[in-house]
């Protein structure tokens, strides 16, 4: 059996924090280089997140924490 750790899209992280309203917003924001995934800018919306990543927007950092619900 593989262990692999569960992971959430960038787009999808920023919606369920609150950080943006909407996917449209989220896609925006991101293509326009405005969030920083563990101190580096990141344009891909479909960026894999894990558990313990740091997402950075507007000053604000958030740490990602994805759990398994399956």
């Amino acid at each position: 059996m593989s262990e692999t750790q569960p992971m959430i899209r960038l787009d999808d992280f920023l919606k369920a924090a609150g950080i943006v309203g909407t996917g449209g917003e989220a896609k925006v924001r991101i293509q326009a280089g405005e969030v920083l995934v563990n101190d580096e800018v990141e344009t891909r919306r479909r960026r894999q997140l894990r558990t313990g990543d740091e997402v950075n927007w507007n000053s604000e950092v958030w740490v990602v924490e994805v759990t398994d619900d399956d």
